[in-house]
């Protein structure tokens, strides 16, 4: 077999830049031609392993970031938003898709900011929003997206908070009772933690903050942390942000909190200790979670977000979807990518695990793109903690390309050989190329459609 060449112009550019390095000083430390390394920085040619081997010695570069992941996320998201009508007579073959993410990533992204501004534009005008001429925020992205595409681009690790999550839970006080080393910080700077018997799971006022016990055990250590990340590391979670740049005040609150709710996640499973319990159990979610005292979905979340540069855990997927099929959380730290815009592929056993709770559900799948997974899918109940209060249910699921599948419990008595055992699943309907989907909704972007009003099969068209 072939071994795939590796383009990686835009990382070699950065990696320069980030060093203050001139392409003439870059090339003599690589010990490479200056005509080479442009060659290298533009595409034109792949990095050698030479080259690849100085960038690991000479500046200590975790080389798995050469690879193509940010770079396959931009042609998944073009592909999706290249699907939209507009672009029907227009839309660029694949090739130009993965040359303009690999040697124009930021271009890529502004295209993608560009659309996103005009899809909101339209569905405003749609609904005949009247304020849709006065509103000046009309043409930026939401800011809820703008969050979401901020820890998607990061690989969903912020490692300044990451680590100073892990130097609190190293503490010797933290290591023997997290919670009271929590609230002795908090009571440091006058506030009072208490229990209450309230609909509220967090609530802080007048220098307290109430914890509902109606909540779970685990729900309860996670607010606490969270409280104590906008207390002791506000000025951590400032700094980031002013990283970040976020285009209005309303995606900086919101991912302010999203930073704090990473240090609580963090704080709660240290990455250290959790990557190795996590590969002493192989991956036992109900085992981790009981070691740790968090719930299934925290750990499930937390194993995608192992991707410390030279501490790299197994690369995951977490998705999580309500009952309607809507994602409310995702990332992948793999090649599979997911929906921008609509539903998941229903193929996928995420959606099958409201019909069977408390269980988890193991699926060996392949993608289009030839790519195989071990998924697994389980329901999550959050419950109100009294008769009247609502019953939130959601579906997680978690999976890795099946190379690393034997390092996960749920892989025993799988067969990972058997060809026919892997089920067709994809993104979605729009930029997924199989031609004999039963559950499909609309034709695939790239193929041209036949329609014979005197045969009908799984579909009332046929795709070229």
């Amino acid at each position: 077999m072939a071994t795939q060449k590796l383009y990686a112009g835009a990382k070699l550019r950065e990696t320069r830049t980030r060093l203050g390095l001139t392409q003439k000083a870059f090339a003599a430390k690589l010990g490479v031609s200056l005509p080479y390394l442009n060659q290298m920085e533009n595409n034109h040619r792949p990095v050698s392993a030479a080259v690849v081997l100085a960038l690991a010695g000479e500046f200590g570069l975790d080389v798995t970031e050469l690879s193509a992941g940010d770079a396959e996320r931009l042609v998944s998201d073009m592909r999706e938003a290249l699907a939209d009508p507009i672009f029907a007579d227009t839309a660029p073959p694949l090739a130009d898709l993965r040359l303009a993410a690999s040697n124009a990533p930021m271009l890529a992204r502004a295209f993608l900011g560009l659309h996103r501004a005009y899809r909101q534009s339209h569905e405003r005008l749609a609904s005949l929003d009247e304020a849709l001429g006065r509103d000046e925020t009309a043409t930026r992205a939401s800011p809820w997206e703008e969050v979401r595409d901020f820890f998607h681009y990061c690989d969903n690790y912020i490692d300044a908070v990451d680590r100073a999550a892990e130097r609190f839970a190293d503490a010797a006080e933290a290591r023997r009772d997290p919670e009271a080393r929590a609230r002795m910080l908090l009571a440091e700077r006058g506030i009072e933690v208490v229990l209450s018997d309230s609909a509220e799971i967090r609530q802080v006022s007048d220098r307290r903050l109430t914890l509902s016990t109606r909540a779970a055990p685990e729900t309860r250590r996670f607010q606490l942390l969270f409280q104590l990340a906008l207390t002791t590391q506000n000025e951590l979670l400032e700094a980031t942000l002013d990283l970040a740049r976020f285009q209005s005040d309303a995606a900086r609150s919101i991912a302010k909190i999203g930073l704090a709710n990473y240090f609580a996640g963090a704080a709660l499973l240290p990455y250290r200790a959790f990557l190795e319990a996590a590969e002493e159990t192989r991956h036992d979610l109900e085992r981790l979670a009981d070691r740790f005292g968090a719930s299934i979905e925290q750990v499930a979340h937390r194993l995608s977000t192992l991707q410390r540069p030279g501490q790299k855990g197994i690369p995951f997927f977490f998705v999580r979807v309500d009952q309607a099929g809507t994602i409310t959380k995702r990332h992948s730290a793999t090649r599979l990518q997911f929906a921008r815009f609509g539903g998941a592929c229903p193929l996928w056993n995420v959606h099958r695990a409201f019909e069977t709770p408390g269980r988890f559900l193991r699926q060996l799948a392949e993608t289009p793109d030839g790519v195989r997974y071990l998924c697994l899918a389980r329901d999550v109940s959050k419950h109100g903690g009294s008769f009247h209060a609502p019953v939130r249910r959601y579906a997680i699921g978690l999976g890795c390309e099946i190379s690393h599948a034997k390092g996960l419990v749920y892989a025993d008595d799988l067969d990972l050989t058997n060809v026919r055992a892997f089920e067709p699943i994809g993104i979605s309907c729009r930029i997924c190329e199989r031609k004999d989907c039963h559950q499909r909704s609309v034709p695939p972007l790239e193929r041209k459609l036949r329609v014979d009003p005197d045969r009908r099969g799984l579909l009332p068209y046929d795709i070229d």
